[in-house]
């Protein structure tokens, strides 16, 4: 067990929750809006980053932006708290000591699955590659370092580029730190993927994925940063016409196919391009055997017959993982018998509450 205890103050919907965990999954239930998804939210923000909305920390306060909010819980043997106040960026502070967002990802893996996921195979590139870094940051907690890196890079030499910049000079330092970063992230997203493929099961009622990495025009999928930086300087003509970086690791794709007939995921059915993603989503957790992992799965149950239901109830008790599923009914979780503790939620004057059934 990972997550033992979680508080909220003033989040979303929350005034106040306390949450006593232990190793049994957690089947949260009740009508849409009453604050199910809130807590998933809350839990996936002592994660780095945004958390699974990718809300700006004003918009998750209670009373609006002109209020904070405060999320509490132990990990481990670790006292973990996260903040937003009025008008200031979200804090961390990890047993009594400020610490930066990214200390997060090393004391528990956060996978999550929300039904604006299912649309991963059909939207456009960006936000594939948002759930194969996602993917990637449960292997690789640098992974967020390395992106950051190369964003910063990026958006100096895009400044360059509307300024219509031409001597090579003010480009070259720029292209070698967006080389050895682009170099690590594609390390990181090529070793996350196969990680992904040596953990997936067709045998499970979910199809095994075929992912590979689309690295962009004019890119291999060799990870060699001066390779990236070779390729930026070539491209640079271009970009400057254009007046931004139109290549590099930052416009990559994950392509996904499955059976036989090696089947697209863009070309699937609707359910079948859910179970993908969910066969994906068990393999991630699978993957990370050695490591504490909470699993979070909103409304999973929406595109899954009963059989594929009753499949993945099996797979959550057995991977060793925390997790926390919602659903609108106490009846899309009657598969998981006794070896759920079950949450009934309800909203009451604007405020949620839950209580064990």
């Amino acid at each position: 067990m990972t997550l033992h205890r979680l508080t909220l103050a003033q989040f979303r919907s929350w005034p106040r929750l306390e949450l006593d965990l232990d190793a049994r999954p957690v089947a949260l239930y009740g009508p849409n809006g009453s604050g199910k998804t809130n807590v998933l939210e809350a839990v996936s923000m002592l994660s780095p980053g945004r958390g699974m909305r990718g809300a700006a920390p004003g918009d998750q306060a209670r009373q609006g932006v002109g209020a904070g909010w405060r999320i509490r819980a132990r990990i481990g043997e670790h006292q973990v708290e996260t903040t937003a106040l009025p008008g200031a960026r979200r804090e961390v502070v990890l047993d009594d000591k400020p610490s930066p967002q990214v200390t997060l990802g090393k004391l528990m893996r956060v996978i999550w699955l929300t039904p604006a996921m299912d649309r991963v195979w059909t939207e456009a590139p960006e936000g594939r590659r948002r759930f194969l870094d996602r993917i990637t940051l449960s292997f690789h907690p640098d992974h967020a370092e390395a992106t950051l890196a190369y964003d910063k890079a990026m958006r100096e030499r895009n400044r360059l580029l509307r300024e219509q910049i031409t001597d090579p000079g003010w480009y070259r330092a720029l292209e070698t730190q967006m080389g050895e970063a682009g170099g690590r992230i594609t390390r990181n997203r090529l070793a996350a993927i196969d990680a992904i493929m040596a953990a997936q099961d067709d045998g499970i009622g979910f199809p095994a994925a075929r992912l590979r990495l689309l690295p962009g025009e004019g890119f291999s999928d060799d990870p060699n940063g001066a390779d990236i930086a070779g390729r930026l300087e070539a491209m640079r003509p271009r970009d400057i016409a254009a007046g931004r970086s139109l290549t590099g690791p930052h416009r990559a794709d994950l392509g996904a196919s499955w059976g036989a007939e090696d089947m697209p995921a863009a070309l699937s059915s609707t359910g079948e391009q859910k179970a993908l993603l969910l066969s994906l989503i068990l393999a991630n957790a699978r993957a990370l055997t050695d490591q504490p992992v909470v699993l979070l799965l909103d409304e999973v149950a929406a595109h899954l017959d009963a059989g594929r239901r009753a499949a993945l109830y099996d797979q959550v008790t057995s991977l060793g993982a925390q997790s926390l599923l919602t659903g609108t009914g106490a009846e899309l979780f009657a598969d998981l018998g006794d070896r759920a503790r079950r949450l009934s939620v309800r909203r009451e004057a604007g405020a949620s509450k839950a209580e064990d059934v």
